[in-house]
């Protein structure tokens, strides 16, 4: 059996145990909280409180309106040079590189749901927009029956308002649920219950061949396993700032869309369903008619929170601060120790208590988590737990 002393030793030969202190969790430790709910909600960097005080007390309090136009920062923050206006570019291609997509491809913006109601209008035009004839249009959207609920509304919503149909379907049926009507499958690439993860490049490919276009929910995998949604040839993917992110509660999402995709966008002049101020092509000409910026710029819609947009930019580069240690390689490496841990305790401490593993014991097969259900008292458990 596995002692405390054992996982010290592991801790001790932790490769990435100096990154603990990007956090701040001394006052957590002081109060021996252990935190396994990274999934839910990030820890709090280390770095954020500063940061976002120094946005009110500096680019705010001195710079005031200064600070949305000028130059992009660079480095710290400095009075009247904080670019807030490149502020979701800035950090979108921070994410980029830690989800195989390329400079200037992925925006912050919004929420997951916001960003997902845009992208999958998008991925709804590019599927007609392929379609050769009306009699051979892909009208249903595919998706997993335990997707997150949010997803599943966000594309029942669209689906009754533009002609299409919302198909469910278990985890294990989804292959062979892809036929001609299916024109975009939609799947969360960690399911947020259970912490299966699917096969990215596999799945997409045989969207692929049966003529779908794909939307990737990344809320639970950005941050927390290697993605590589270029390598996949992924069509669109939406995720989420305040989990493995870590840029706190309610923290922008963001919103990445194939280059093969935007391209057509731009020949197409396509504009997305909230064609807000700064999406516009021009939003400083005040112009009483919209026209879409150019490639990724169309998926903003209005004014950026800069509070909340400063504390993600330091979640971003707690996970970015990995790269000299390995990386999300290394991180990945790392969960899949410590699921493996906890599963294998949880097993042997707990049982007879009635808890049964939901996650796939398979490290390929599930995300950063690892979860338990119990058949009649998983609520009391958690309240018990928090």
């Amino acid at each position: 059996m596995t002692t405390r002393s054992d996982c010290l030793a592991l801790d001790a030969a932790d490769p990435l145990a100096p990154l603990r202190a990007q956090f701040s969790l001394a006052r957590a430790d002081d109060q021996g909280v252990i935190y396994l709910d990274g999934n839910s909600l990030g820890a709090l960097p280390a770095a954020t409180a500063a940061r976002v005080a120094a946005v009110v007390d500096d680019e705010w309090g001195v710079g005031l309106i200064r600070s949305w136009n000028t130059a992009p920062r660079l480095g710290g923050p400095r009075s009247g040079q904080a670019g807030w206006i490149h502020l979701p570019q800035i950090i979108g291609d921070k994410i980029a590189t830690l989800i195989g997509a390329g400079a200037e491809e992925v925006v912050v913006a919004d929420s997951t749901s916001i960003n997902l109601y845009k992208i999958l209008s998008a991925a709804m035009a590019v599927s007609v927009a392929q379609t050769r004839s009306p009699a051979s249009a892909r009208l249903q959207i595919l998706s997993e029956r335990t997707n997150f609920p949010t997803d599943l509304y966000i594309a029942e919503t669209l689906a009754q308002a533009h002609g299409f149909k919302l198909v469910l379907a278990d985890a294990d049926d989804i292959l062979a649920q892809l036929n001609d009507h299916v024109g975009i499958l939609m799947l969360t690439h960690v399911n947020y219950r259970t912490g299966r993860m699917y096969r990215m490049t596999d799945l997409t490919k045989a969207a692929h061949t049966a003529g779908a276009l794909v939307v990737w929910d990344l809320a639970h995998s950005a941050g927390a396993v290697p993605v590589d949604l270029k390598g996949a040839d992924a069509d669109f993917a939406v995720g989420c700032g305040y989990k493995y992110l870590n840029g706190g509660p309610g923290a922008p999402a963001f919103a990445w869309a194939h280059p093969r995709h935007v391209a057509w966008m731009d020949r197409a002049g396509w504009r997305q369903p909230l064609s807000g101020w700064l999406g516009h092509a021009a939003p400083f000409e005040f112009t009483p008619d919209y026209r879409p910026g150019a490639g990724m710029a169309r998926f903003i819609c209005g004014t950026p929170p800069m509070l909340s947009l400063a504390a993600l930019e330091c979640g971003v580069d707690t996970v970015l601060a990995a790269q000299p240690y390995g990386g999300l390689a290394a991180i990945r490496d790392k969960s899949i120790a410590l699921t493996d841990l906890f599963i294998a305790l949880v097993e042997s401490r707990c049982e007879g208590h009635g808890l049964t593993l939901v996650t796939p014991r398979e490290a390929d097969d599930r995300g950063s988590q690892a979860s338990f259900a119990h058949a009649t008292g998983a609520y009391q458990v958690v309240q018990a737990l928090i």
